[in-house]
């Protein structure tokens, strides 16, 4: 009996963060534009708590100047800065995975649960759930590297699917998931300098849709 792992997100604040991080990179939010408390906190059905803690993040990050009981105002994102945020998450995660791959004793089933039901997620819901499955997948391979310093700084720099302008969601997730499954594929076979070379691919070519969205 295939042993399932339940799926991991990251925590609330993380999340909300990441959703922003991904409507500022994307030039979603442009520079000048208030994000406001309670807006968020509709929009995401969640509350205005971790809507705050989220805006302390992004704030630490430079993405936005904190406003007293106003939110916040968005700040200038540059190409470089893009350049510079995911060549971090590549190096970081880059390492992540090669750890995965060099351990002998590494328990990978809920990597391969995460893909499993991502998986699934495209066959039978059109990608509605993937954002949370490619969170999940990529969480569960920071989990079995085993350095939760590491993990915890991937988690504040997590910015949710890079969808490139003119691309839908489901095309996204039909490149992702195919990724995802080479990405497997090396860690089974312990093959770490092939997982490096693909989690390097998978992050410069998400880098690269994202930056289709700059000055539009």
């Amino acid at each position: 009996m295939m042993n399932i792992k339940p799926i991991k997100l990251l925590p609330a604040r993380e999340q909300v963060a990441a959703e922003l991080r991904k409507a500022i990179l994307s030039n979603k939010y442009k520079q000048g534009d208030t994000i406001a408390l309670d807006e968020v906190s509709k929009s995401l059905g969640v509350s205005v708590t971790p809507v705050r803690e989220a805006l302390q993040l992004l704030s630490a990050d430079g993405l936005i100047a904190l406003r007293p009981n106003k939110g916040a105002m968005v700040l200038g994102i540059t190409e470089q800065y893009i350049k510079e945020h995911f060549e971090l998450r590549l190096i970081l995660e880059g390492e992540m995975i090669r750890k995965v791959c060099n351990s002998q004793s590494v328990d990978i089933s809920e990597i391969m649960s995460a893909f499993t039901a991502a998986e699934v997620d495209l066959e039978e819901n059109e990608a509605r759930n993937y954002s949370h499955l490619n969170q999940a997948f990529h969480m569960a391979i920071w989990n079995a590297a085993g350095n939760q310093r590491i993990a915890t700084l991937l988690s504040t720099l997590w910015n949710g699917l890079s969808i490139g302008l003119n691309t839908t969601e489901k095309e996204y997730a039909i490149k992702s998931i195919i990724e995802h499954r080479e990405l497997l594929s090396a860690i089974k076979n312990k093959d770490a300098d092939r997982a490096c070379n693909l989690m390097k691919e998978h992050i410069e070519r998400s880098m690269r849709d994202m930056l289709t969205n700059l000055g539009n």
